[in-house]
């Protein structure tokens, strides 16, 4: 309280003492009040990485910088779709601090959408792969389909689980393959995986679910839902990387006018640090801490980002009937 405010009030108070505690306790009330929303920070993180990794993260950095975490998580439905469209809609007037992907296309669609600043605008770390899963009571991996090209072949015809490929790293995965094949080849492809009815689930863990129950005998998913299925004792296995393997980063970037900047630069430290990747390893959330080099799909970004909306409604027409 200012040496001002206090003799004003002392003198206010003189013939009535009643008055005088009063306004001194809501004097003192409102500046305290105001001491601690000063000393309070927090940051605001949109993240697509699953909750049961990144909640145990965000408290560790609470406790380090004693900055308080408000995250928002995306649906397994839907994943980094909702975020993006999100920050999108944001764009003018930004609500978060921070977005944390778990894979690269939408990341590099706000990138090019200038929803991060310009300064540590994006970083990406990290790797998962996209890969194809058995049932190992049904097949074994010399029986098991060679290449993702293969599972349109008949002998597969309502065997195959994958998500909707409109969302997720199904998604980036199938708009990177159309990249890889080129876009005739790859709508070919598309067409006749629909023909051989596949199931079309909600995410990677529901792909996981299905072919460790054996509904389906093969699946599109992602690494870290497949080391998870075989953690609850699931009869799965991986097949082999080759050249339809996506590999799929970590991606950060601090979003243009973040009403808490310092904080989200703190926080993007943080999680790009060696301490939070490596413990991301060994959580099976990521496969390795770097990149492998010439391996798998090499995606051209801008050019897969430009052709997202005339990709994703050849996509809508073939697999949502």
């Amino acid at each position: 309280m200012s040496l001002r405010l206090m003799i004003f009030v002392m003198k206010l108070g003189r013939n009535n003492h009643w008055i005088a505690a009063g306004l001194i306790a809501i004097v003192a009330f409102t500046w305290l009040t105001g001491c601690t929303s000063k000393i309070e920070r927090e940051v605001v993180v949109y993240t697509a990485q699953d909750q049961v990794y990144a909640e145990p993260i965000f408290q560790d950095f609470t406790r380090q910088t004693g900055i308080r975490v408000r995250p928002l998580f995306d649906s397994e439905a839907i994943k980094t779709v909702g975020l993006a469209n999100r920050l999108l809609s944001e764009k003018s007037r930004p609500q978060a601090d921070v977005f944390w992907g778990n894979e690269e296309l939408r990341a590099r669609q706000l990138e090019f959408q200038e929803v991060f600043q310009e300064r540590n605008r994006l970083a990406v770390f990290g790797f998962r792969t996209r890969r194809i899963v058995i049932n190992t009571n049904y097949l074994s991996l010399s029986q098991a389909p060679k290449s993702v090209m293969e599972i349109t072949n008949v002998q597969w015809k309502g065997k195959v689980a994958l998500a909707y490929p409109m969302f997720g790293t199904t998604a980036t995965h199938f708009l990177a393959l159309r990249h890889h094949w080129g876009a005739s080849a790859w709508e070919t492809w598309c067409r006749g995986l629909q023909d051989n009815k596949p199931f079309l689930v909600d995410g990677n863990s529901v792909v996981v679910k299905l072919v460790g129950r054996a509904e389906a005998w093969v699946g599109l998913t992602d690494s870290d839902d497949i080391f998870a299925g075989q953690r609850e004792g699931m009869p799965i296995v991986a097949l082999p990387v080759g050249g339809e393997t996506l590999y799929i980063p970590n991606s950060i970037g601090i979003i243009r006018g973040a009403p808490h900047p310092q904080e989200a630069l703190e926080l993007s430290k943080f999680l790009q640090s060696p301490h939070v990747i490596q413990r991301l390893v060994q959580e099976n959330a990521l496969e390795g801490p770097f990149m492998p080099v010439g391996l798998g799909i090499k995606v051209d970004w801008p050019k897969l980002v430009s052709e997202l909306e005339p990709a994703n409604a050849i996509m809508k027409t073939i697999f949502l009937k």
